[in-house]
């Protein structure tokens, strides 16, 4: 499998560094290099890529601005001379966080964790046997730490501005995120958005009225802009 590269930093002396680590293998096509963000994005509208080197400290648009407006999500390896970035980055599902100078081994790490989330052809194997699928997860930014949650125990999601309330079995965690933002990460046929404030596991719906959903007792309000959604997605269950 050929993988699609790109690699965007605003120094041109850490663009030719990752374009001769990725010229050095036989697997990775390089269809782009750029030292202007707006540009790039430009570019990378127009092209889709498997795997994208991004630096996040550039002028005029950051790498993490970058990637809000552009319509897919490839594969990101972020890379920068800044540390305390690495937190911000599982925000946008990061392959990996590569530290300026990036020696040639640590660029082999990186490209080793690219096969793991991409596409491959599995051996068939007994149903017997077979593997039990992984549980779906996120991360999400709680304090300083990042907090891992199986999508399966989230109750509901709250949105208070800036920051939502993560309701699962376990209890109750904030996080810095926008309510809008899950919206969009989270999976459609999982997570329904019921009202301006409110986001809902269907796994764990109760009971359902004309005016609200109720998850484990709490009766959680049906906004007035999201009824027709809502009814759309309960006739199709």
């Amino acid at each position: 499998m050929v993988i699609r590269c790109f690699v965007l930093d605003d120094e041109p002396l850490a663009t030719a560094l990752l374009a001769s680590h990725i010229g050095r293998l036989p697997d990775m096509d390089l269809i782009g290099v750029s030292n202007n963000p707006t540009q790039a994005l430009g570019q990378l509208q127009q092209t889709q890529v498997d795997v994208l080197f991004l630096d996040i400290q550039m002028p005029r648009l950051t790498g993490f601005e970058l990637l809000r407006p552009l319509g897919y999500r490839p594969k990101v390896i972020f890379t920068t001379a800044f540390r305390e970035y690495a937190l911000d980055s599982f925000e946008f599902d990061a392959v990996d966080f590569l530290v300026k100078p990036i020696s040639f081994e640590r660029f082999l790490q990186s490209v080793g964790k690219i096969y793991r989330f991409l596409p491959a052809a599995a051996p068939e194997l007994d149903p017997a046997h077979a593997p039990k699928p992984e549980k779906a997860y996120q991360y999400f930014k709680v304090n300083k730490e990042m907090v891992k949650i199986f999508l399966e125990d989230i109750l509901w999601i709250e949105g208070m501005k800036d920051y939502v309330k993560i309701h699962t079995l376990s209890g109750t965690l904030v996080s810095y995120l926008r309510i809008s933002y899950l919206e969009e990460k989270l999976p459609s046929d999982q997570f329904l958005r019921i009202h301006k404030s409110f986001i809902v596991s269907l796994d764990h719906v109760q009971a359902v009225s004309a005016s609200y959903f109720r998850i484990h007792d709490t009766e959680l309000p049906i906004g007035r802009s999201y009824k027709a959604r809502v009814e759309e997605v309960l006739q199709q269950k």
